[in-house]
């Protein structure tokens, strides 16, 4: 294998990676406190389970880029002979964006899930309005990470 696509495959492996981490980070963080409020109230198990679940997306966002970084380099067919430097550099820094936006927002959208999770227990009826609703305000900036991600690493820079 040559520098160029091991530099393409370490920019797949950050995408999962780090998006992962923020994911399970978060999820980590939503489960403790569902847990808690479930040992308590457990029948508050669907929207609480919704609610865990919630940060796993932001990984399967590294995870699916990653997929088409390799579909692009066509790991699954024997690779891409002669793959440019320049090429190898703009997939690695196409995965940048879902792996930073998959980490911090994973993270964010744990904490406001336990919240949300805690504030189930003592207000159910505001567990979708508070809860949820202001998770999925957190998934938006993963998504736009992703996007960002996905339209690089398909599309390209074409400078000039």
């Amino acid at each position: 294998m040559d520098y160029a696509m091991a530099i393409a495959l370490a920019g797949a492996a950050i995408a999962t990676f780090v998006a992962g981490v923020g994911s399970s980070v978060g999820l980590s963080l939503a489960g403790k406190a569902a847990a808690g409020v479930l040992s308590e109230k457990p029948e508050r198990y669907g929207l609480a389970t919704l609610l865990v679940v919630l940060p796993s997306t932001q990984g399967i966002y590294g995870f699916v880029i990653s997929l088409f970084v390799m579909l692009k380099l066509n790991i699954f067919g024997g690779g891409i002979d002669n793959l440019s430097l320049g090429t190898s550099v703009q997939l690695f820094a196409g995965c940048l964006p879902v792996a930073i936006a998959g980490l911090f927002s994973g993270i964010q959208q744990g904490k406001q899930c336990a919240s949300g999770i805690l504030m189930l227990a003592k207000k159910p009826e505001m567990g979708v309005k508070a809860g949820l609703l202001y998770a999925a305000m957190i998934e938006f900036y993963a998504i736009l990470g992703f996007l960002v991600s996905l339209l690089t690493v398909m599309l390209g820079v074409k400078v000039g």
